[in-house]
């Protein structure tokens, strides 16, 4: 899907439920369609604030709530940091993995996690209705700075 056709389902979205489409929450819709990563409040808030430098943090805020509200994003919080944001693509459901370096989070899909989703729904009579999956670790660039450590690198653990 296109970052304009991203934009005019999520304003659709805004629309049927009953919300403004402000100039301001246009630009902030507009710089998120174009994201194809996560960010953060304060980096969005600069890439609006190139296109449109009316739009303050607050308004930022708000537009990402209210687009929280309607699951239309994507929010990865962790241990502390501040959130990150992506526009949720219809049909493109994702996992993460998330940095526990610098936070950097790498979106993925899987049919495997959703063949094991279907089988958990099918052996216990689940009705699944949607599931979040985060795998946190490191970072190539994370790897490469931190001291090495002898045992268990590259390695899965549960924890």
């Amino acid at each position: 899907m296109s970052s304009t056709q991203l934009e005019r389902s999520t304003c659709a979205l805004l629309r049927s439920g009953g919300y403004k489409l402000t100039p301001q929450r246009r630009a902030v819709l507009r710089v998120l369609c174009d994201s194809e990563c996560h960010v953060t409040p304060a980096q969005l808030h600069a890439a609006v604030q190139r296109e449109r430098d009316d739009v303050g943090l607050v308004t930022v805020y708000r537009t990402l709530q209210l687009l929280s509200s309607l699951d239309a994003v994507c929010e990865i919080s962790m241990d502390g940091r501040q959130p990150t944001y992506l526009l949720r693509r219809p049909r493109e459901h994702h996992h993460h993995l998330v940095c526990s370096g610098c936070g950097r989070v790498v979106d993925f899909t899987s049919e495997d996690i959703e063949r094991l989703a279907q089988r958990l729904a099918d052996e216990t009579g689940f009705n699944i209705e949607g599931h979040i999956l985060e795998m946190r670790g490191r970072c190539p660039a994370c790897q490469s700075s931190a001291p090495s450590r002898s045992q268990g690198q590259g390695r899965a653990t549960n924890r």
